[in-house]
């Protein structure tokens, strides 16, 4: 593995992880008031297309950043709905 590549998979680990305390929280409290559905639909487009293309170039950190957050993206939006 080239250091290109480890600085890729520490950017998404980093990236990633940002979502982590948002799903902790609301899961915690049961309440989305605050969160914006329509903001994080349209990241689950976006993310859904980047893991599109990071599979289409078979890259490693493109495909695990993308698809681990668009599980935490995935889950927020279903804590968005159930708690509305």
């Amino acid at each position: 593995m080239d250091y290109i590549e480890i600085l890729g998979l520490v950017a998404a680990i980093v990236t990633t992880s940002c979502f982590i305390p948002q799903v902790y929280k609301i899961t915690k409290e049961k309440s989305t008031k605050d969160i914006s559905l329509a903001m994080y639909l349209t990241m689950t487009l976006g993310l859904s297309l980047w893991l599109i293309y990071g599979i289409a170039i078979k890259s490693t950190p493109v495909t695990l950043a993308n698809g681990i957050t668009l599980i935490l993206v995935l889950w927020i939006v279903a804590l968005k709905l159930k708690y509305k």
